[in-house]
């Protein structure tokens, strides 16, 4: 599906990690830029850019902001030999190791792994500023080992002994309603005023918001859902579990060559993202203190999260070309409809094409059409959404779908008006049903010795 008004990363690890984010005044160190740092010492581990595989999730603009996908790529950075077992066997990925510390959050730039895990925590009534520092300082401590690949410093469980850190990543994130309670409403961002209410929105409150969110990133399961366990044990007394939910993408290596992922409708997905070298990125990604904008963020990020089912059933009860219509693009290799013989994925979208008939070859209202960027005034937002199937929902049908995740520099210029197009006139909305939602305020990184939120909490 399209992409044209959201981000994707896409570089090599090493060269982001070096250089900064791009178009981010060369940042050298940004930890959540596409790096995993220096290599470490024989037997230390490996990088994550020795690896193949998938990488940054391609979702839509939105299914009704996004539908779950992920934009292949060679990890591997020039000159790299990908590690593997015996002859024919998929790289080892282990080892591969993604830095805690740095100018960012780890898993905001990085490629996406194949497991996530995504919780929200409510701050306990009197814990205040004085327990929120604690447990960032605890959170921030227990991360940085565990995406070494050491083993927790208390509430180790050993449920993930036996694999390495499998590019961990551990990004926190701060909701509105934690700067009262926390005693730091005067340091609350402006951004972070409440999404509007969409046309259709189904959204359970339990399931959504919360004051501390947490997402944690691996190429394995057991490490992902071993390191939630951990953090949410150290949170005991301070902060209670508000909602968790699980997701998953293409597992790095599974395809032959490196190509575009697909989501659980079966559409090619991730097609035409902008890319982090381009101009302008960092300044619709990440926040510049100044204007309303604390100088405690600078750096930072604001995250939208959306739980959006896909109502499977209807979905696939249309046939192959009705669905094709409905994206704007063939389902087989992704090429936009209209397109002359021999196009592929990557063939620019004309949308003045007309069918033999003299209908648009592109409809009025497929996807790729509304989420154009001419149509939505530049908006970008980075995501990196997964797919969800969590068996039956209540009405017999699948409870499966993108668990979408997108960063921006102000949601007020990027989330908010995106949705509202889709939510308008996107012909996909009618196969989609957005049932939670979150707004997260995401600090800049944390240094070595020091913590995410920092700068805000001390």
């Amino acid at each position: 599906m399209e992409s044209t008004n959201s981000t994707n990363s896409t570089r090599s690890a090493e060269s982001a990690r070096d250089n900064g984010a791009a178009g981010n005044g060369g940042n050298a160190g940004a930890a959540g830029s596409d790096t995993v740092g220096a290599a470490p010492a024989a037997g230390a581990g490996l990088t994550r850019r020795t690896l193949l595989g998938t990488a940054g999730a391609g979702l839509v603009v939105g299914v009704g902001a996004g539908a779950a996908g992920a934009v292949a790529l060679d990890r591997s950075g020039p000159g790299d030999a990908a590690p593997s077992g015996p002859e024919g066997a998929a790289p080892a990925l282990g080892p591969a190791r993604v830095p805690f510390h740095g100018e960012r959050q780890a898993g905001i730039l990085e490629p996406q792994q194949a497991r996530v895990q995504l919780a929200a925590f409510d701050l306990a009534d009197g814990a205040g500023r004085d327990g929120l520092r604690s447990l960032l300082r605890r959170w921030s401590r227990t991360a940085a080992r565990l995406a070494a690949g050491e083993p927790a410093d208390e509430f180790e469980n050993q449920v993930a002994l036996d694999a390495g850190p499998c590019s961990l990543t551990v990004t926190f994130g701060f909701g509105a309603g934690l700067f009262d309670k926390a005693g730091l409403a005067d340091r609350r961002p402006a951004g972070l005023e409440p999404l509007p209410a969409f046309p259709a929105d189904a959204l359970d409150p339990a399931r959504g918001d919360g004051d501390l969110f947490v997402q944690i990133g691996a190429d394995d399961a057991l490490v992902a859902v071993h390191a939630l366990r951990v953090l949410q044990r150290q949170a005991a007394g301070t902060a209670a579990l508000r909602w968790q939910a699980s997701g998953f993408a293409r597992t790095p290596g599974a395809t032959p060559r490196p190509m575009t992922g697909r989501n659980l409708m079966g559409q090619i997905d991730g097609t035409n993202n902008p890319k982090p070298g381009e101009e302008g990125f960092a300044a619709k990604v990440f926040c510049a203190a100044g204007g309303d904008q604390p100088a405690w963020l600078a750096g930072g990020s604001f995250l939208v999260f959306r739980r959006i089912r896909m109502l499977l059933d209807n979905w696939e009860a249309l046939p192959v070309d009705r669905q094709e219509r409905v994206i704007g693009r063939r389902k087989t290799d992704g090429a936009p409809l209209g397109a002359p013989a021999g196009a592929v994925e990557s063939t620019p979208v004309d949308l003045g094409a007309q069918g033999p008939d003299g209908s648009l070859a592109v409809p009025a209202d497929a996807h790729i059409r509304v989420a154009a960027p001419a149509a939505n005034g530049g908006a970008a937002m980075l995501r990196r959404g997964f797919s969800y199937h969590d068996g039956l929902s209540s009405d017999g049908a699948p409870d499966a779908g993108l668990l979408f995740l997108a960063f921006q520099a102000d949601p007020r210029k990027g989330f908010t008006p995106v949705q509202r197009k889709l939510a308008r006139g996107d012909g996909l909305s009618r196969f989609l049903r957005h049932e939670a939602s979150g707004l997260y305020a995401v600090p800049p990184g944390a240094p070595e010795g020091g913590y995410v939120g920092q700068s805000l909490v001390d």
